[in-house]
């Protein structure tokens, strides 16, 4: 379905610029858009390739369990369900901590693996447990420390201090996830109510 979408998109897009610019427009436009989003994905490649390296590291060099020692009561009250020593609790925690540093995409793998872990864990196979509604809420809100992503981005398109949106974005972030939480223990306990 979305690729039917895409392709009306283009479709209409390239109509509209034959229409009101001629087939130079269009023909430039296309050209332009290629070379920018080839740049653009060089420029995060970089970024991406380095800090996922790093994260690996840190995961066979223990660092990753050390974390998640100093997360374990943060963890432990996020979720409560998840058994000790779970692998769903480090991958959990290198998706929180890529979440953090801004690469949203390099969480996404570790975002998977937690979630298949906490599935095995669930037994209601129709129904998302508690662990998987919160992490859920915690992964897409995610306080990010350095927006990494959002940094390398402005770097590419030639800002002059790409750097500037460190403390909104903590802000920003830090109050959506504290509402998601809130909301998602609030949700746990009325949904226990009615049980």
């Amino acid at each position: 379905m979305v690729n039917y979408i895409w392709a009306f998109l283009i479709v209409i897009g390239a109509a509209a610029g034959f229409i009101t610019g001629g087939v130079q427009a269009v023909s430039d436009a296309a050209v332009n858009g290629a070379k920018d989003a080839a740049l653009l994905c060089v420029g995060l490649i970089g970024a991406y390739t380095l800090w996922l390296g790093i994260l690996n590291v840190a995961k066979d060099a223990g660092l990753v369990d050390a974390i998640a020692k100093k997360m374990r009561r943060v963890i432990r009250w996020l979720f409560p369900g998840i058994p000790e020593g779970n692998p769903a609790i480090g991958y959990i925690t290198l998706n929180i901590v890529a979440n953090m540093l801004g690469m949203g995409n390099a969480a996404t793998p570790f975002g998977l693996k937690a979630i298949k872990e906490l599935a095995d864990l669930n037994e209601d196979k129709k129904k998302a447990s508690d662990s998987i509604c919160m992490f859920l809420i915690v992964n897409a809100s995610s306080v990010q420390l350095l927006p990494l992503t959002v940094i390398a981005l402005r770097s590419v398109a030639g800002s002059a201090a790409p750097a500037e949106i460190v403390l909104s974005t903590l802000i920003a972030t830090a109050a959506a996830t504290s509402a998601g939480i809130i909301t998602g223990r609030v949700l746990q306990r009325v949904t226990k109510c009615r049980r």
